[in-house]
């Protein structure tokens, strides 16, 4: 049979592997480099015999996103391999691929340690230099179900029970079999690169209601450079963790007393959010936004009317008040459909869009929670446009470029994703077909590359999500914009048309940052709490060499905050250095230092936080300065800027 391999038309007799047939066709670095092969829709193991229809085959690289993926599945098998000769008491369960890495979870008598990790990846380099070949082979479930009671594998036992196929496929290497559908490298050796990272507690499938696992992180990349790479953004991630700076920066803290993942904000913190926020107030009233607000609780059956009860309310929360239930709101659509449906509204009114600040709670597991990325209390920038279909797509384009202005002002790269109709979900297919349309259009309208992110969608409609890229090169969910014609018909609300029909609008369900919370959080890590100075809570600090300057410093610090910038004085009875050492540490953006010649001369000695010192300055010129570092980004995307704090 012919198979076509890249440029090359290669002769494969019958029962030839998929290896023998891309041998004939690559050079042998380039063989070397492949681990496992495409077959149309089919990843295909090397070792595999080539399909009879396979018409043309790619070779998948080590380092393609793919490769590594393969590479890392394998990883968790050598892994718990390793863990299996170490702790034979051990029993397996599940061990995927994730996005930088994989994990596998044990179920074991005791906690592993730092030593036990240690001594696991000292085992996985020995089995990866033995150099075991991955084979698979299918059998019954009942030879499956056989091999692993006899293992004491009882886990594995319900995951084949759940398989609806009636054959399954086992990968062994070396001594240890598992379950699993592959692809998986040629060999153990060709695990080269690789660390084990950390252990945390995860329960079985997700269900605090089952047994309490240990999952075991690591990564692993084909080239030891790759890995090197990798770990040296852990570590700055790990100098970035916003918990630790949101500690030393005194922004914000978390208290079991108060209850896991309810943010405490401090002063400054509650500073900065306050900015933040009233900035998002004024560009949302600038672009035809009304504020509005709703209760932080809702009847339950409007909840089982919009279809949260049915596909969410395991992430809520609920109470009862004179024997009714109640829903705390996860989201602020109800009452914003509430408001829209309070009188009744022309095709000349449309379209109309509510923006609120809005408080909301979801219950999430305590295993997720995560400082401010992950919390059960926090704040979105949450607003719904009611509009006519015509309308659509001019207000999804001006969303997306709204996004696009405030991610620039804080220096953010993003990308996109289409995330399509998810299985448990309400509406009909046609209106679903309609608003991933809209969202189509309005993304081919402004040029956006985007992915597909197949059946990822809000129950009640499709989405498109931004993702920003950090520092660190971490994606982040940022931004979302649902289109949603199912809410609308079933809170039945309607608008009367130039024909005085009665007609529904289509409702949009919109973010800019997200959640308020979850954006400080990233922007601390991206920043390393380094904030623009026009966010940083305080923006200078005059520090006095001795006490005779402190007349001359309350003149300063009089003078400043009548400008509107955010300053302090600093006139204890400290070294200068000591002082300008702990101002650094705060981040704080200038340093104005008064001593005699700046008193005699009614100036300031400014230094910014970066080191420079700019010298001798007036005030008048030190305000100016200060003012144009607060406006340059704003300039820059065509913003504006107000100092009010």
């Amino acid at each position: 049979m012919q198979v076509r391999v890249e440029d090359n038309v290669v002769e494969a007799a019958p029962g030839s592997t998929v290896a023998g047939a891309l041998a004939q066709a690559l050079s042998g670095k380039r063989f070397k480099n492949a681990v496992a092969a495409r077959c149309g829709a089919a990843l295909l193991d090397l070792s595999a015999t080539l399909p009879d229809d396979c018409a043309e085959l790619a070779p998948v690289p080590a380092d393609s996103q793919e490769g590594l993926e393969i590479i890392r599945h394998s990883a968790a098998h050598i892994m718990a391999e390793a863990v299996k000769k170490l702790f034979p008491t051990a029993q397996v369960t599940i061990g995927p691929a994730i996005e930088h890495g994989f994990y596998y979870d044990f179920a074991y008598e005791r906690p592993f340690t730092p030593d036990d990790l240690a001594a696991i990846e000292a085992e996985m380099t020995r089995i990866a230099r033995a150099n075991h070949p991955f084979a698979c082979r299918q059998v019954s479930k009942d030879e499956a179900k056989a091999l692993f009671a006899g293992l004491g594998e009882h886990y594995k036992l319900e995951i084949i029970e759940d398989i609806p196929a009636a054959s399954v496929s086992l990968y062994t290497q070396g001594g240890f079999t598992d379950l699993c559908r592959g692809p998986h490298i040629p060999a153990t050796g060709f695990l080269t690169a690789f660390k084990l990272l950390s252990v945390a507690g995860a329960y079985w499938r997700g269900d605090e209601k089952r047994p309490m696992l240990q999952r075991i992180y690591g990564t692993a990349f084909g080239d030891a450079g790759d890995l090197k790479k990798y770990l040296a953004r852990l570590e700055e991630a790990k100098k970035r963790d916003h918990r630790k700076l949101g500690v030393a920066l005194d922004l914000f803290s978390f208290s079991e007393e108060a209850g896991p993942g309810m943010a405490i904000w401090h002063p400054k913190g509650e500073l900065v959010r306050t900015i933040l926020e009233d900035f998002e107030r004024k560009e949302h009233l600038k672009r035809g936004y009304s504020l509005v607000r709703g209760p932080q609780i809702l009847k339950r059956e409007m909840w089982e009317r919009s279809g949260h009860y049915d596909n969410y309310r395991e992430n809520m929360y609920f109470t009862e008040i004179d024997e009714q239930a109640y829903g705390v709101k996860p989201m602020n659509c109800l009452a914003h459909m509430l408001i829209y449906k309070s009188r009744l509204r022309s095709y000349r009114d449309l379209p109309l869009r509510y923006f609120e600040l809005g408080v909301v709670h979801r219950h999430e597991k305590s295993g997720v929670l995560h400082g401010l990325l992950r919390v059960r209390q926090f704040t979105q920038d949450d607003a719904h446009i009611l509009c006519r279909p015509d309308q659509l797509l001019a207000e999804i384009t001006s969303v997306i470029t709204f996004v696009k202005d405030v991610l620039g002002l804080f220096g953010f790269e993003f990308e996109a994703e289409l995330s399509t109709r998810p299985v448990k979900s309400i509406g009909s297919d046609e209106d679903w077909d309609r608003a991933t349309r809209a969202l189509t259009e309005a993304l081919s309208a402004l040029h956006m590359p985007y992915e597909i992110n197949e059946g990822d969608g809000a129950f009640y409609g499709p989405k498109i999500d931004i993702k920003l890229k950090d520092a660190l090169e971490r994606r982040w969910q940022c931004a979302t914009i649902q289109c949603d014609f199912t809410l609308p018909e079933r809170f039945d609300l309607v608008y009367v048309d130039q024909d005085g029909s009665r007609r529904r609008p289509v409702m949009l369900h919109r973010v800019i940052l997200g959640a308020v919370e979850r954006f400080l959080g990233v922007l601390i890590e991206h920043a390393a709490g380094v904030f623009p100075t026009w966010l940083t809570p305080v923006q200078a600090r005059i520090l006095t060499v001795t006490e005779a300057h402190d007349a001359h410093a309350a003149h300063v610090l009089d003078r400043l905050t009548q400008a509107g910038i955010r300053t302090e004085a600093d006139t204890r009875n400290e070294k200068l250095g000591y002082k300008v050492r702990e101002a650094q540490l705060e981040k704080i953006p200038y340093l104005l230092v008064v001593g005699d010649k700046e008193s005699e001369d009614g100036g300031v000695n400014v230094r910014q936080r970066g080191g420079k010192e700019l010298g001798l300055m007036s005030i008048d010129e030190t305000i100016a300065l200060i003012r144009a570092d607060c406006e340059e980004p704003f300039k820059r995307g065509g913003l504006s800027y107000n100092c009010c704090h």
